[in-house]
């Protein structure tokens, strides 16, 4: 089947096979003609099948026929962020350059005001994220009411993000007479409320089961320690095949020091996340595509936002939190048919979120072998010795288990050695003589008393004087004994 065979004009073909396509995907063959027909539509489909062009190709031709109006926006596309968004755009200026439609990005980190001037001129296609559309509708200065098709792209992605009843509300402020087309990787139980709720008889395309990944695509799983994460991934980076990569991982602070120590190593690498401004995102987006740098790390912002033709590598140097996060990581490369690797570094921490998403695709993903520990790694407990403290505050080696259990295990029997019989160290002959020989403690320090504290213990009361004559008495009464 060539895109011939599926009504599209002439102009579009000839768009299509400047940008180098001549037969269509499955997804494509799949929903190119029900879009044609004006039919509501699901399609369910995994990252990298083509999916964006198979509603963006005929857009184009239903739009070709009629003119905007001020304000108010033929099309609305709705994408849950800003790289998914512009990467619709760019499919729709490559596809549509014989076409003349004009177009509106509407998303966050970019000027409202010039994106509202671009409104009020009127468009016929409108992309935007959620946010943003209703932060511009509350404000009064767009209209939906015109609107005759709208696309809820990444659907479940929009799930993830609680982008949901935003849509909702979207829905109701368009017109109840329009085309509706939901696209997505999985179909769980919110989409599937929620198209049951806005479509009209829609029909379902599939082209692979839910939450599969895309069978191009070599994967494998590389255990590791926490500590030797980087050299794993370095050594890993040194392979011959490896043109391009994308490293995924699940903190932006992450990706912050890791692509820094990959350029400290002397790896042309560059980092995407969602605290850069969007004007420099796609600065690095584009030294990537450029081959300005081939090695790009990037938090879950990008996941499903990266659209680079011959990406060879994607490297998991997190396990991702959500099993679903897996298959759109691992969807950047291997796309339109070609082959991809994907690695996902592995902890024993890592042992039920790996479980999770081998229960979601259905399939066992091959482990490479427990990498050696690298320079840096923590070396088994068993094998490197602890550090204690002493009593004088210096630090010594603490034993092996099994040696601490022998030094405090002996035998009941065993008597204690009288405390003379152990050996004296020479500078203190004094003790050489063992203790015995020594005077009892009382004897060889004398009894002292704070009378006015801790009186002496007296000796059994015989009703007389004890103590000492006071002087008076001596003198006054004479100590004779009469």
């Amino acid at each position: 089947m060539t895109f011939a065979d599926l009504g599209l004009s002439d102009e579009l073909l000839r768009a299509v096979t400047e940008a180098g396509y001549s037969e269509p995907t499955p997804i494509q063959a799949a929903a190119i003609p029900p879009v044609l027909m004006n039919r509501d539509l699901i399609g369910i489909a995994q990252t990298g099948t083509g999916k964006t062009a198979s509603f963006v190709l005929p857009m184009i031709d239903i739009l070709a026929h009629g003119r905007s109006r001020a304000m108010m926006p033929r099309s609305l596309i709705l994408e849950p962020t800003r790289e998914l968004a512009a990467q619709v755009a760019e499919n729709f200026e490559k596809y549509g350059k014989y076409h003349k439609l004009s177009m509106a990005l509407l998303i966050g980190g970019v000027s409202m005001g010039d994106q509202q001037k671009a409104l009020e001129k009127g468009v016929d296609v409108l992309i935007a994220t959620p946010g943003r559309l209703m932060d511009l509708f509350g404000r009064g200065k767009i209209l939906l009411s015109g609107c005759s098709t709208l696309v809820i792209d990444e659907a479940d992605r929009m799930l993830d993000m609680g982008f949901i009843p935003d849509i909702e509300e979207i829905c109701t402020k368009l017109p109840a007479n329009r085309q509706t087309l939901l696209f997505s990787a999985t179909m769980p139980a919110p989409i599937k409320k929620l198209a049951d709720k806005f479509l009209s008889n829609p029909k379902t395309v599939e082209v692979a089961r839910p939450a599969t990944a895309n069978t191009s695509i070599e994967q494998a799983l590389v255990e590791t320690s926490s500590r030797g994460k980087r050299e794993t991934l370095r050594k890993l980076l040194q392979a011959d095949d490896l043109t391009t990569a994308i490293i995924f991982s699940n903190r932006k602070t992450t990706v912050r020091e890791l692509a820094e120590s990959l350029q400290r190593y002397g790896f042309k690498a560059s980092q995407i996340h969602g605290d850069m401004e969007q004007a420099e995102r796609i600065r690095e987006l584009d030294r990537f595509k450029s081959g300005d740098i081939n090695i790009l790390v990037a938090s879950d912002v990008a996941a499903r936002g990266l659209d680079v033709k011959g990406v060879s590598h994607v490297f998991n140097y997190d396990v991702p939190w959500h099993p679903d996060d897996y298959i759109h990581r691992i969807g950047r490369t291997g796309r339109a048919g070609a082959k991809g690797k994907a690695f996902t570094l592995v902890t024993p921490e890592d042992a039920e979120a790996i479980e999770n998403i081998e229960k979601l695709t259905g399939m066992k993903i091959a482990r490479v072998g427990k990498a050696a520990p690298t320079e840096g790694d923590a070396a088994p407990a068993e094998e490197k010795p602890r550090r204690e403290r002493t009593s004088r505050g210096r630090s010594a080696e603490r034993k092996p288990p099994a040696e601490r259990q022998a030094s405090v295990e002996k035998p009941e029997t065993a008597e204690k050695p009288a405390r003379a019989e152990r050996p004296r160290r020479e500078d203190r002959p004094r003790r050489e003589e063992g203790r015995d020989d020594r005077p009892a403690r009382a004897e060889r320090r004398p009894e002292r008393h704070d009378d006015r504290r801790f009186p002496p213990a007296a000796e059994p009361a015989d009703d007389g004087w004890n103590g000492p004559v006071p002087s008076f008495l001596a003198h006054g009464f004479g100590t004779t004994g009469e």
